[in-house]
């Protein structure tokens, strides 16, 4: 049976209750260390295709999954930010839901002996996945360099005016406050400091029966926003050069390989519609005056 088939508990009623409800989630999948192996009862989150066919599938080299240390790719991404970020020796990078590491660990050589990449996550388990990574990181690279912090993405553990580039991968449609994640990157980030995200967006509205799923929510979906309104909040933080490309790849690809989430929440689609109808991955990229 997959993820979907008792897909049945409705929204959380605050902020914090769907907080509580995605670390629990995510908790396991660190605990396990992939998606696949997390059960029904547990619920789901960016769908079960294996984690190194995504990540190839969204644009991530084989060499540099072969570079990561082991656990630190457990098929979360929905987008490739490393590969928009342009990112350039010495700078500082603020990697938002960095679960694993698997960011940071790419973004690191990027940046150089002379940058810094910090990742922040909320949930305690993904944090001491990330941490014991870093030994691995260090073998392979000779850098030491990236670091992690237990925090919301909605109240930062990080200084004003501090960051060169903030990435993300698939994270920001899970927060219950998105416009208020969106004013915390513009106020970490330099003056000209810019924002490179890996998002999912909503291309129409989602029938009440998608968004009354819970695994939809944690499955990067139900608290997904129109392209139009994502574009709106990142304007309102007061960023600027906002861009949005639609990225179609990672719908297809899990559309194509049947997975049991997206396979669940089509049943409750109308009839002659598909995921791709109403969901798109989507590169975000903006900057600070």
């Amino acid at each position: 049976m997959g993820c979907c088939d008792n897909a049945t508990t409705t929204h959380a009623a605050s902020g914090q209750d769907v907080h509580d409800q995605v670390r629990k989630r995510y908790a396991r999948i660190a605990e396990t260390g992939t998606l696949s192996s997390v059960s029904t009862s547990q619920g789901c989150c960016c769908g079960t295709l294996p984690a190194e066919e995504l990540a190839r599938k969204i644009g991530y080299s084989a060499d540099e999954i072969r570079a990561l240390p082991e656990g630190a790719n457990m098929g979360l991404s929905c987008g490739n930010p490393t590969a928009i970020a342009n990112l350039r020796p010495g700078q500082v990078v603020l990697d938002l839901g960095s679960g694993g590491g698997f960011d940071v660990f790419l973004a690191g050589p990027k940046v150089g002996p002379q940058g810094r990449v910090i990742g922040v996550d909320m949930t305690p388990e993904m944090i001491g996945k990330a941490r014991r990574n870093i030994a691995g990181y260090r073998r392979s690279t000779g850098l030491d360099n990236v670091e992690f912090r237990l925090g919301e993405i909605e109240h930062l553990p990080v200084a004003d005016a501090s960051v060169d580039v903030v990435i993300s991968n698939c994270v920001i449609n899970l927060s219950p406050d998105k416009p208020q994640v969106w004013r915390e990157i513009a106020r970490v980030l330099k003056p000209g400091g810019r924002v490179a995200v890996s998002d999912m967006a909503l291309l129409r509205p989602l029938p009440p029966e998608v968004l009354s799923m819970i695994e939809a929510l944690v499955g990067c979906i139900a608290g997904a926003v129109l392209v139009d309104e994502y574009r709106a909040m990142v304007r309102a933080a007061g960023l600027v050069q906002v861009e949005l490309r639609p990225k179609p790849e990672y719908v297809a690809a899990l559309s194509g390989f049947n997975d049991p989430l997206y396979s669940g929440i089509a049943r409750s689609l109308p009839t002659g519609t598909s995921m791709a109808d109403f969901v798109t991955s989507l590169d975000v990229t903006a900057a600070k005056e």
